[in-house]
């Protein structure tokens, strides 16, 4: 595959340092096109692809498995008792609405004091 990459990478270089116009680029492009409709060069690409496609699962249940390994770790490692946990968002929305009585664009009422 490095050397497949080298031969693309140098013929993309020629053709945009070449000078010699576009009947250069059309011979260039024709035998690119060539190589890569080849039987060597498309047999290799179907067995790359037939190779992820295989691993693709193995790799997806092994990712899976190191994911959930380690969440259960950290929560194994990190419990909470049950005073130390946030109050439910009810109790939030609650607080937030007594603290945010009014409407908000309204100045505050004015407070008198006695004499």
């Amino acid at each position: 595959m490095g050397k497949l990459s080298f031969l693309a990478g140098a013929a993309v270089g020629y053709v945009l340092g070449a000078r010699a116009g576009v009947q250069r680029y059309e011979q260039i492009k024709a035998l690119s096109n060539k190589v890569w409709t080849s039987d060597p060069v498309q047999q290799q690409v179907e067995k790359e692809e037939a190779a992820r496609t295989q691993l693709a699962p193995t790799v997806a249940d092994a990712v899976s498995t190191a994911a959930k390994a380690t969440a259960d770790k950290l929560r194994s490692e990190k419990t909470v008792p049950s005073e130390a946990v946030e109050p439910t968002m009810e109790a939030r929305v609650e607080t937030a609405e007594a603290i945010h009585e009014g409407d908000p664009l309204e100045p505050p009422a004015p407070t008198t004091t006695a004499p």
